[in-house]
């Protein structure tokens, strides 16, 4: 039975989050949850993200845009590794704002992702103004995007939702926001698992390798099929994408649902 629920969620969720940058690892790792113990089910969400991102990179990566790509890019990297040794340094009780129950389950909230949930709510109410859906941002602040994006991304894992927001606004096409994106992506995940491994290894992927391969293969093809679908697909369609799952996941982070 779990390899079909998270078989078909790969695949689903692979779709949809090809055209809006994130939400892989995100909805994931709640599906992996259901059937293995919370740091395995990280484990194989991380896994499982980075092999789709490097699938994407190879789908899509003619059409990056190498000027973004430096200047956001780059600067994500080194703020990535910082934000992931700040995680791993610090004790997630120092950081536990409030807890709740809720359906027989514990949802807890932290100061880090109460944070990010508000940024993120921001930008995505923010969207629902004409005016605001007109700017764009100058590339002297796509510096500071790749700070931003890459620091939490480590601290907390959610970095697509703020590189979305950043990307979004840089004045791409749609295939060259998707697929700078992307890349970009695949520069922090690297960043990143080098500093989470350490926390990782002493858990046994081998036995759950089955499962693993069926997730990542299923979103293999969520991406192949995405790709497909992009040709029918604006940018205009792309932002509303973005800013509803903005708003979705926004909310899941400030209730610690997530």
């Amino acid at each position: 039975m779990e390899y079909f629920i998270i078989g078909g969620v790969s695949l689903l969720t692979a779709i949809l989050t090809f055209f809006s940058g994130f939400g892989v690892g995100t909805i994931l790792t709640p599906v992996f949850v259901i059937f293995f113990p919370i740091e395995i089910a990280i484990a194989m969400t991380a896994i499982v993200h980075f092999l789709n991102n490097l699938f994407k990179f190879g789908l899509t990566y003619k059409e990056i845009n190498k000027s973004v790509l430096i200047r956001f890019g780059l600067p994500a990297i080194p703020f990535a590794i910082l934000g992931a040794w700040i995680l791993v340094s610090l004790s997630k009780d120092n950081l536990l704002l409030a807890s709740f129950n809720l359906f027989e389950m514990t949802f807890e909230i932290y100061l880090i992702q109460l944070i990010v949930g508000l940024l993120m709510l921001f930008f995505a109410i923010a969207e629902l103004y004409p005016s605001f859906k007109k700017d764009t941002i100058k590339k002297s602040h796509l510096f500071i995007g790749g700070i931003i994006s890459g620091f939490f991304g480590g601290l907390t894992g959610h970095q697509g939702a703020l590189r979305t927001m950043f990307l979004i606004k840089s004045g791409l096409s749609k295939d060259a926001f998707i697929a700078t994106g992307i890349a970009i992506a695949c520069f922090v995940d690297v960043s990143r698992l080098s500093i989470y491994f350490g926390k990782v290894q002493n858990i046994d992927i081998e036995e759950n390798i089955g499962i693993i391969s069926v997730a990542t293969l299923c979103a293999f093809v969520g991406a192949y099929f995405g790709k497909m679908l992009l040709k029918k697909i604006t940018i205009n369609t792309i932002q509303y994408i973005v800013s509803l799952l903005i708003g979705i996941i926004s909310v899941l982070l400030i209730f610690g649902i997530i």
